[in-house]
């Protein structure tokens, strides 16, 4: 069984602290998990919080994008300075240190752990109240290196309303119980769809049975979002910035218990 390792852990840059570190995962890639770990990110920083976003899934980067951001960041000896997003977030992610944002990330294993390790050790921060990490989706190497080496104070689980999700839930939970990380609860995306026409919910993706799956591992449900054209237009078009998603008030809520202790 994996667990925490005092020697895997690594050290924060010298011109950075951070209060509180929360991941947001998914058991498979696909459901909206960057959405919602940017839709967390707005949410915290309308209501004072500073925040970062670390954009952990090396090879599917998507936050500079939703955010507008196309600049390489800059550094001198002390580090890497993370560029800001329109509403004051800081953002680390591969498509702002290589040469291209479309240059295909083909690293081995080994390297892309080291990479986000470096996002931790040698980015500066600063003073942050939230770090949200956008882990990469599944149970293998590179969230395993999250886990170990960064001080996750707790996850959020994001997850569709698919076959299979039990399944898929439940290993995500289970990866986290192993590395002794607590689970905040579970957000459910593209969970229904309205009608334009007559405001029925219209159950895409099939019924969902989200409600049962988290009373089964006994955490919450912390939000259910619809397909929402605004949204995926606003990260096509890189104005995500001026969302605030009122369907993770729930995360939200959360997050802030953190800081009150």
């Amino acid at each position: 069984m994996a667990e925490k390792n005092e020697e895997f852990s690594a050290e924060m840059n010298a011109f950075s602290n951070i209060n509180h570190v929360i991941g947001v995962v998914s058991g498979k890639g696909g459901v909206g998990k960057s959405m919602v770990a940017a839709s967390l990110a707005n949410a915290m920083a309308a209501q004072g919080f500073r925040v970062g976003i670390l954009d952990a899934d090396i090879t599917g980067p998507s936050i500079p994008k939703m955010y507008g951001l196309h600049d390489r960041a800059h550094g001198d000896d002390n580090g890497i300075y993370p560029p800001l997003t329109a509403n004051g977030i800081e953002v680390m992610s591969t498509n702002l240190i290589l040469e291209g944002e479309e240059e295909p990330v083909i690293w081995r294993g080994p390297v892309i752990g080291g990479v986000v390790k470096q996002f931790w050790t040698d980015v500066i921060w600063g003073q942050l109240d939230y770090l949200v990490i956008d882990m990469p989706p599944g149970t293998g190497d590179v969230p395993l290196t999250v886990y170990q080496s960064l001080p996750i104070e707790g996850i959020v689980i994001v997850t569709s309303p698919q076959d299979l999700v039990k399944m898929i839930v439940t290993k995500a939970y289970k990866m986290a119980q192993m590395m002794d990380v607590p689970v905040l609860g579970i957000i459910e995306n593209y969970s229904y769809l309205v009608c334009p026409g007559c405001g029925r919910k219209i159950s895409v993706f099939g019924e969902s049975h989200i409600d049962e799956i988290a009373s089964g591992l006994q955490i919450p449900v912390l939000g259910k979002i619809p397909i929402t054209e605004e949204y995926s237009h606003a990260a096509d078009e890189g104005t995500f910035s001026e969302v605030l998603n009122p369907y993770v008030d729930g995360a939200v809520e959360a997050l802030r218990k953190l800081d009150e202790g």
